[in-house]
């Protein structure tokens, strides 16, 4: 029994140590020629593009409820009037970033996983390292970088879609007008509050770029593991998503403290 249990901590630090060198090597590639423009705008488009509906809908529908619960619990103190505002900064600080890259992590960490990991076992990896082709930099940099860029660009989104979102259940049932709901809204909003809450996104992408390829260039035991390759991939990014946040939240609030 403990040698098991050894030897499944032995596996985890492995892995982990595995993730980490291999984001290492793709930070270092990325800086390094020759570059790859193209296929980094092409996965943007496949990884941010494409996302949009699904953050778009998001957005709006959690826009929705936390207005309601907000008016459930302000409506006992008098205080409708913060509700546009309570609403903004739980999302722009930190609910939009959060389910951005949680939903970003499953739809697009299992599709960079399970694309690699066919390759992998299909050998299409090793043609393209045949015909002198860096497959490394072709395959897993480039979509790296993808996800890096592509998530302070989603987070956007999914903020707006979630204001959008609050002022539509607010409206019905108060009739409060949009210029006075945003401007409630953003009226305790700072830059302090809005750029390192969206920047922080870019780690995430960061991270599920990392994990998905690492996972999917170490793809073994053909179609079935691609589809563990798949599920790890989306497993193992939203944990590290959800323990990496906390550890932003706290460097956010040591280099951009709150004001008094």
């Amino acid at each position: 029994m403990y040698a098991r249990v050894g030897d499944a901590i032995l596996a985890s630090l492995a892995l982990v140590g595995g993730i980490f060198l291999f984001g290492l090597r793709a930070l270092r590639d990325a800086f390094l020629p020759p570059y790859e423009p193209a296929e980094v705008i092409r996965h943007i488009y496949d990884i941010g593009w494409r996302s949009l509906p699904l953050i778009a809908l998001s957005g709006l529908a959690i826009g929705v409820v936390l207005s309601m619960h907000t008016r459930a619990s302000l409506e006992r103190f008098g205080a409708e009037a913060m509700i546009p505002a309570g609403l903004a900064i739980a999302l722009i600080r930190e609910t939009g970033p959060l389910v951005t890259g949680l939903l970003v992590s499953g739809r697009v960490g299992a599709g960079i996983g399970a694309e690699l990991g066919a390759m992998k076992v299909t050998e299409q990896i090793d043609a393209l390292e045949a015909v002198a082709v860096d497959s490394f930099k072709y395959l897993a940099v480039t979509r790296i970088l993808a996800c890096i860029l592509a998530m302070p660009m989603l987070t956007l989104v999914m903020d707006f879609c979630g204001i959008l979102g609050g002022f539509l259940a607010e409206t019905t049932v108060s009739g409060m007008s949009w210029q006075l709901y945003f401007q409630r809204a953003f009226s305790l909003i700072e830059f302090n509050d809005f750029i390192p809450a969206t920047m922080k996104t870019a780690v995430f992408g960061s991270i599920i770029g990392t994990i998905a390829c690492y996972l999917g260039f170490t793809t073994t035991q053909g179609t079935e593991g691609v589809g563990r390759t798949s599920t790890r991939s989306v497993v193992l990014a939203s944990m590290m998503i959800i323990v990496s946040n906390v550890v932003l939240v706290k460097l956010i609030f040591f280099f951009f403290p709150p004001a008094a």
